[in-house]
């Protein structure tokens, strides 16, 4: 179930990138427009992500999941039925941005609670692998669906998924524990640690969300085929699956040093972003979509197990707090990559998200860092 809501949560704006060449067409779109559609969605998400993941702690994972589950239905079918214009589009992505925000803690919330310690890397891998699944079904929407029988049929089979998905979880009794706890405030720094973390999964976000968005649209504009850009960006999410899941497995062999390793993948993922920018020489442009999709983008499972193994008391409001922070880079992101392309180029925009990575490293070892005086001086008393 948390395969399948993780996945429905995000269709919506994964799909956009996918499909960004055709709905551009049929609504009129810029890059900028594209860019503002997709900070609409995660907006709403960042704005529901902290109270989505305590009312899940009151109310139960399987319900937060129902409540997300409705949302995407409502925004998947609004598309699909009734988006006409950009603030059309701009309203219904917004419902689904809203839904997304109750999914994801709801869906934390579930692991931690179902799922033993000694497998939440691979748990977690595999919850966070739903998103390249909802990129890589994007891609595969261009030559299966939109250049056959049009875009909107793919938000149409969307929501019907979402729909099942909400009858499923219709279906499972609650498993409420209470009101949520405070993530961790009385521990010392607590607070402050996860918004730091979120800061930095915020910059990472950033360029990972871009990549997810316009790399269709940057691939045509250097010379591929609409349908061999989705190709592509379809085997870039494939392989970015494949990572988080190896990611995992090897997160449950060893411990701690989650944080550790999202660091030395988001400057892999910054050496990728770069290769991006050279434009489509062949090999490069190979190499900064696997490297992007695999690195750049295959942090988010071990983010997400390094916070619920900090604050296994209340793993759905820690979460939310970190994921606040994601989404905001997903609202930021895109938009300022699209104003990047139309003032500069897509050059300056992939050194651009290079630089976002790059960043949200040195955010992460000072925080280690910071753990590790901490620790020190607490010894030291």
């Amino acid at each position: 179930m948390v395969i399948v809501a993780t996945t429905v949560g995000v269709l919506p704006v994964f799909l956009l990138g996918g499909l960004a060449v055709q709905v551009r067409a049929d609504l009129g779109l810029s890059e900028t427009g594209l860019g503002l559609t997709v900070a609409m969605f995660f907006g709403a998400s960042a704005v529901f992500s902290i109270p989505g993941g305590r009312y899940s702690e009151r109310i139960g994972a399987e319900r937060g999941i129902l409540l997300g589950a409705v949302a995407s239905f409502t925004c998947l079918l609004g598309i699909a039925v009734a988006a006409r214009s950009l603030p059309i589009l701009l309203l219904c992505v917004a419902v689904g941005g809203a839904g997304n925000g109750v999914t994801q803690p709801a869906s934390n919330l579930a692991l931690a609670r179902y799922v033993r310690t000694g497998r939440h890397g691979v748990a977690f891998g595999l919850k966070q692998s739903s998103i390249p699944t909802a990129t890589l079904l994007g891609g595969l929407a261009v030559p299966l669906v939109a250049l056959t029988v049009g875009w909107r049929w793919a938000y149409a089979g969307g929501a019907m998924a979402a729909a099942a998905l909400a009858l499923w979880a219709l279906s499972r009794p609650s498993s409420a524990v209470g009101p949520s706890k405070r993530p961790s405030a009385h521990h010392r720094g607590g607070l402050r640690s996860l918004v730091v973390l979120a800061i930095a999964g915020g910059l990472a976000s950033a360029a990972a969300n871009s990549l997810a968005a316009f790399l269709v649209l940057g691939g045509v504009s250097a010379g591929l085929t609409p349908g061999l850009a989705g190709i592509t960006l379809s085997v870039g999410s494939a392989w970015g699956i494949a990572a988080r899941l190896t990611l995992g497995w090897i997160a449950d062999r060893r411990h701690g040093g989650a944080l550790g390793m999202v660091t030395w993948l988001l400057v892999a993922g910054a050496a990728g972003f770069a290769a991006l920018s050279s434009g489509v020489v062949p090999w490069l442009h190979v190499l900064g979509t696997l490297l992007g999709f695999g690195a750049g983008w295959g942090w988010p499972g071990l983010f997400n197990l390094a916070i619920v193994r900090s604050h296994p008391e209340a793993p759905a409001a820690a979460t939310g707090v970190t994921q606040t922070g994601v989404y905001a880079g997903g609202v930021l992101g895109p938009p300022a990559f699209g104003l990047i392309v139309e003032t500069a180029s897509y050059r300056a925009a992939w050194l651009a998200a290079a630089a976002a990575l790059l960043l949200a490293a040195g955010l992460i070892i000072s925080q280690a860092q910071a753990r590790a005086r901490g620790a020190q001086l607490g010894t030291s008393r």
